[in-house]
């Protein structure tokens, strides 16, 4: 399992899982519209995934089910959505 960063913050994470998004998107050459609406989703949310935030100032968190239908829908792995290195969810102790 890959460690986490604690220089990087949630807002950096979710605006590099945006880049992604938005160049498996390009790679496949579909619209925004096109995708979100083959992932169920409407048009402004998956703009603003794509922008990295949910609303202004707040980074965003979609819901695992939300991830996967992106993947399917640009016909991805989840591997290949998520960038590498999250950061710590808590300042808690390791997970056993």
């Amino acid at each position: 399992m890959a460690t986490s960063d604690p220089e990087r913050d949630w807002t950096t994470y979710a605006r590099e899982l945006g880049t992604n998004l938005h160049r498996a998107r390009m790679a496949k050459g579909e619209s925004q519209e096109r995708i979100a609406h083959a992932a169920g989703l409407a048009g402004y949310t998956y703009q603003k995934f794509e922008k990295g935030e949910s609303k202004p100032g707040s980074p965003a968190n979609p819901q695992l089910k939300t991830l996967f239908a992106l993947c399917e829908a640009l016909d991805i792995e989840l591997s290949d959505l998520l960038p590498p290195n999250p950061p710590r969810s808590s300042g808690g102790g390791s997970a056993q």
